[in-house]
Order: structure tokens, then C-alpha cells, then sequence
């Protein structure tokens, strides 16, 4: 693990941590953000690991999908979880009124955490 990506895994793990925070105290659209963070930033440090890095969220997400779940490496459920994860996250940042639920803030941080588990397995397995 280079401290890149060590970095990357710090944030995501203060995100899923924020989000919980949020969701607690009834901010489900800005939990579903963080949530959504999280995962972004696991899928930033996988793909540091590839030597790999964008500066834009649809290319992360476009070449995770294409190195890492098409390979195999990841499973596909992992590129679903961040697809709809950023959808999420453009609905509370972006919508007026985006009347993301608790169970929503609930599904996407139990992704996120599952994320966290995902990038710490793989970056700890490669070093």
C-alpha cells in the first residue's frame, strides 16, 4: 500500500463514520453523500493500485468497472453499489427536495462499509 492509497482508505473510513453521524441525527441526503464518498474514495485507492488515477467521479467509476470488476478482481455488485451510490449523492447535493428516506442512508452506508472492507482486503493482500 503506498500512502496514497492509505490516505484514501483514512477519508473513506471518516466518511462512512460521518455518514453514520448524519444519519443519526436525521440528514439522510448528506449521509447518503458520505456514504457515497466512502466508496468513491476505496475505488480511487484500488485503482492508485493499478497505477491508475482520474480527476473526474464518471471516469473513476467508468474504469473501475473496466479494471477491476471485468478482470474479476472485484465483483460486480461492488460497480453496482457505486452507480447508484452517485446517483444518490446528485439527488441530496443536487435536488431541491430529495427526499432520501432512512432506509436509503441505511443501504448506502452499509455499502460503504462493505466498500471499506472491499479496499482494505485488497490493498493489505497486495503489500
Amino acid at each position: 500500500m503506498n500512502p496514497s492509497q492509505g490516505a484514501l482508505l483514512d477519508k473513506a473510513r471518516s466518511s462512512v463514520e460521518a455518514a453514520e453521524l448524519l444519519a443519526q441525527q436525521g440528514y439522510f441526503a448528506f449521509a447518503v453523500s458520505r456514504a457515497y464518498y466512502a466508496m468513491f474514495y476505496v475505488a480511487e485507492s484500488l485503482l492508485l493500485g493499478e497505477g491508475l488515477a482520474f480527476s473526474k467521479h464518471a471516469a473513476v467509476i467508468a474504469a473501475f468497472g473496466e479494471r477491476l470488476v471485468k478482470t474479476g478482481t472485484v465483483s460486480p455488485e461492488f460497480h453496482r453499489f457505486l452507480i447508484e451510490g452517485q446517483d444518490s449523492r446528485n439527488a441530496g447535493d443536487y435536488d431541491i427536495d430529495p427526499k432520501l428516506s432512512e432506509a436509503e442512508a441505511t443501504v448506502q452506508i452499509d455499502r460503504a462499509r462493505r466498500f471499506l472492507a472491499l479496499g482494505e482486503q485488497h490493498i493489505h493482500s497486495d503489500s
